[in-house]
């Protein structure tokens, strides 16, 4: 049995805990703004190393994933999204990838029917819904915790907190992308722990930022609906981390310190796990490169001057056996020249 997310929330747990118990110990400073500050540099230094280190590596071979049909001779109909032969096809298959995970839509999933006489294959919808729900939610909580760190507010920003909370459920109205972000990253913690081909292949180190992110929306979900916070109080924590003039102001609660050192805990483990995925999409050369073999020879960028050993320096060294073999040669031997001139 695997138990490896069991260690990930164990790890959850006694964060939650050093971080409540912390705050409640009047370690506020430590919390909101020592670790914060301390995430943002570890973050920034992390993506920044990770990223120089992904554009310095040389591509050695032209290795675009691709499906269906390359571009060829005129008279043969090219599939030019999956199969790109130009930047702007690339360009379009980048955003289509980006934004609408294109291929996880393609994605299949290979199993044995009942019977077990044939295999079958299905389309993994389901994890491509949750997979787009859990993303867009997070970029759209992302977009709206914006509020919080500029004065005044931008249209953009105000506009998308209106348009995530128009069902106008309760009060304070429920925000559709908090849900989707919980529901999202319950499916992909459930899907990992219930199937047993994922689960074999799973890490402690898959577990745990989803344990963290669960840990974010859970506690954020309490703030806004339960416990509740003074808004402008973790507005002005916020602005004051964002200007450089950090503060502490009274009637802020332990869960809001938790919930922002959750957010510190996943952005200094960020650069250094698979969530990086979040920039190595762009550099992936399996996805931003033209699948143009046929037409252009890619020179692999490793090669230096080296000396090869030509086929007239190996003709030297065995120009008399290849004689003595019946070889044909290319130059004579001095012995061999005289015979060829009497022969003729």
């Amino acid at each position: 049995m695997n138990v490896k997310y069991m260690w990930s929330l164990l790890a959850a747990i006694a964060l939650f805990l050093v971080s409540y118990a912390g705050s409640e110990a009047g370690l506020q400073a430590l919390f909101g703004i020592v670790i914060p500050y301390l995430a943002i540099v570890i973050f920034l230094a992390g993506v920044i190393w990770r990223v120089m280190n992904w554009a310095r590596s040389p591509v050695p071979f032209r290795i675009p994933t691709t499906c269906g049909q390359q571009k060829s001779l005129p008279w043969i109909k090219q599939n030019k999204i999956d199969n790109p032969s130009s930047k702007g096809a690339v360009v379009l298959r980048m955003i289509m990838e980006i934004l609408f995970f294109r291929s996880l839509f393609r994605n299949t999933r290979a199993g044995i029917v009942k019977d077990g006489s044939k295999i079958s294959y299905k389309l993994e919808i389901w994890l491509w819904l949750g997979a787009l729900a859990f993303h867009w939610s997070f970029f759209t909580v992302l977009a709206r915790h914006m509020r919080f760190f500029l004065e005044p507010v931008p249209a953009p920003v105000a506009f998308l907190e209106k348009l995530d909370g128009f069902l106008q459920i309760g009060l304070p109205g429920i925000l559709i992308s908090g849900v989707l972000l919980l529901a999202g990253a319950l499916f992909l913690l459930v899907r990992r722990i219930v199937l047993p081909h994922v689960r074999y292949i799973s890490l402690a180190a898959d577990y745990f930022p989803l344990f963290i992110i669960l840990g974010i929306a859970i506690s954020g979900i309490m703030m806004r609906y339960f416990t509740k916070i003074d808004v402008v109080a973790a507005k002005q924590l916020a602005m004051g981390l964002v200007t450089f003039h950090p503060v502490i102001p009274e009637g802020i609660g332990g869960v809001f310190f938790v919930h922002l050192f959750f957010v510190s805990v996943l952005l200094i483990y960020f650069p250094f796990s698979k969530l990086m995925h979040l920039g190595g999409v762009f550099l992936s050369p399996t996805r931003n490169l033209t699948a143009d073999t046929r037409a252009r020879r890619h020179v692999n960028p490793w090669n230096y001057p080296v000396h090869v050993h030509t086929y007239e320096e190996y003709e030297d060294d065995f120009r008399e056996k290849m004689i003595g073999a019946g070889l044909p040669v290319e130059k004579t031997t001095t012995a061999e020249a005289p015979q060829t001139e009497e022969k003729e």
